[in-house]
């Protein structure tokens, strides 16, 4: 149990000091990531709504850079988001996120909450299980989704 817990702890450490060296704006001491034009711009374009100018800049993207599973899991974001989302795309580009990197905590969340825009809870769930897997301690990712599958059968109760 001790051991366990250590090595638990070991890992944490461990774990937490990547995240920060990549991503703490607060750390001098640390060296910070690159930052992807790409994604800086997607940025930009979803804070606005733009969805269909995100589309074109991830559209653009994938196909120069067909293994990135951050800009499939956009793309198909920002299709879903966009007006009249063609599921079928919106599907197939959250899975080939998933396939190049199973463990995308941003593709799952993202592709439970697209299965409930159609309905499909039992596949939502899944996705959630598989977050409270891959995030042992919890995270976003995995309220958000438990959230939005609270909301949407609280609105099929109310039908």
């Amino acid at each position: 149990m001790r051991i366990t817990f250590a090595l638990a702890i070991l890992a944490l450490s461990l774990g937490s000091s990547g995240v920060l060296a990549a991503g703490d704006p607060g750390s001098s001491s640390r060296m910070e990531a690159p930052k992807d034009p790409v994604l800086e711009k997607v940025a930009a374009a979803t804070a606005r709504q733009d969805w269909i100018g995100a589309q074109s800049l991830l559209k653009d993207a994938v196909s120069k850079d067909p293994n990135n599973a951050d800009y499939h899991n956009l793309f198909a974001y920002s299709i879903r988001k966009g007006p009249n989302p063609d599921m079928s795309l919106v599907f197939m580009h959250y899975n080939e996120a998933l396939r190049i990197n199973p463990k995308h905590r941003g593709a799952h969340e993202y592709l439970g909450e697209a299965y409930l825009m159609v309905d499909n809870v039992a596949k939502a769930k899944e996705h959630l299980r598989v977050l409270d897997n891959l995030c042992f301690f919890g995270c976003s990712e995995y309220s958000d989704l438990k959230k939005a599958i609270a909301e949407h059968e609280q609105k099929q109760v109310a039908r």
